[in-house]
């Protein structure tokens, strides 16, 4: 239980920090946030939540975490779907917070509320499979450096760093793909919200993140082998 709320308060974190500075932050162009702000907000976010809770749960905050690092050997079968309820709880509760918290502000109109989304929804108009395959390829390195900073022969205390910075270089490529999510539970909060065509293509978002988490997962099982 201990692990399943770490995990909850986790992606609760993630989810309220890198989105809510897209939602809020980003949302007055003379804070000079920009893409660069919200890409360093979801970095930090994930790389405090692990230094907060990693050493009880892992600090995944994220479903294809979950699976990918499932693949690779580090945790078992039976932790797998009760990380993923909680994960996704979270990422529902943070949305819902900041749904609430946004429309504090007079005239707020909720549009993509930070949603993913590709096609007409992709903040550059990019096609399906450009948003399947960048997920499909960003979540495989990210899943890979989860992997190889945490392993057993890697700088102990670094792997937040390298984790949250990792993230954030994703988001500097991807945000004007598709919002970035390499993340199924930070891409289902929002777009409960936002509903209507968000929702329809929330299935990219899973399965291109946990395609690309599985594939770390194997590789990276190989590489580092199991002695790690």
């Amino acid at each position: 239980m201990r692990k399943l709320v770490a995990e909850f308060i986790g992606t609760f974190w993630l989810v309220f920090g890198g989105c809510g500075s897209a939602l809020i932050s980003a949302a007055f162009p003379h804070l000079g946030i920009g893409f660069l702000g919200v890409a360093c907000a979801f970095g930090l976010t994930v790389m405090t939540g692990i230094y907060a809770v990693g050493y009880i749960s892992g600090g995944h905050f994220n479903p294809a975490v979950t699976i990918g690092v499932w693949v690779a050997g580090r945790i078992p079968v039976k932790d797998v779907p009760g990380y993923i309820i909680s994960q996704v709880l979270g990422a529902i509760a943070a949305a819902g917070t900041l749904y609430v918290i946004v429309h504090g502000r007079p005239g707020f109109v909720t549009g993509s509320f930070a949603s993913n989304g590709y096609g007409s929804l992709s903040p550059g108009h990019y096609s399906m499979m450009a948003c399947f395959l960048g997920e499909v390829v960003c979540t495989f390195f990210f899943l890979y450096v989860i992997l190889g900073a945490t392993s057993a022969k890697a700088p102990v205390g670094f792997a937040g760093a390298a984790i949250g910075l990792c993230l954030t270089l994703i988001h500097l490529v991807m945000i004007p793909v598709d919002n970035t999510s390499v993340n199924p539970a930070r891409s289902t909060g929002p777009a409960l919200f936002a509903g209507g065509h968000y929702v329809q293509q929330l299935w990219l978002f899973w399965v291109a993140p946990i395609i690309g988490a599985i594939i770390a997962g194997a590789v990276a099982r190989w590489i580092h082998c199991a002695k790690d």
